[in-house]
């Protein structure tokens, strides 16, 4: 079992950076597979990145590569997504995931087991 929940959402101008934590309790967060995804309002929740449990692979969607960077701290059982460049198009409610028995589909929605409550995030043009 693990619980999620979600930091550091705000407002921000084009430009601008936010970084998101999500802190995990439960005993299976350190080999759990971590992802973010967003969810805009009218919109499916997409992929943003993801890191293996490890902290060795990390993978992004397109539209955030180069301008994101996931990362984990085992030891405090946090998540972390540093977002540099904001745009107004990467306004959305940004959720964690975790991934207790990863198999390797780490951008598929549907591989996650748990799920954070989200943290908005909004973007000023």
């Amino acid at each position: 079992q693990v619980q999620l929940v979600e930091s550091g959402g705000g407002l921000v101008q084009a430009g601008g950076s936010l970084r998101l934590s999500c802190a995990a309790s439960g005993r299976t967060f350190s080999s759990s597979a971590m992802g973010w995804f967003r969810q805009a309002p009218g919109k499916e929740r997409d992929f943003v990145a993801a890191i293996s449990w490890t902290g060795g692979y990390t993978f992004y969607a397109s539209s955030v590569k180069g301008r994101f960077t996931i990362s984990r701290d085992n030891a405090k059982s946090t998540l972390y997504l540093q977002m540099n460049s904001l745009k107004p198009e990467d306004t959305a409610v940004y959720y964690c995931a975790a991934d207790s028995n990863p198999s390797g589909s780490y951008r598929s929605l549907v591989e996650y087991d748990y799920w954070g409550q989200g943290t908005q995030v909004t973007v000023s043009s």
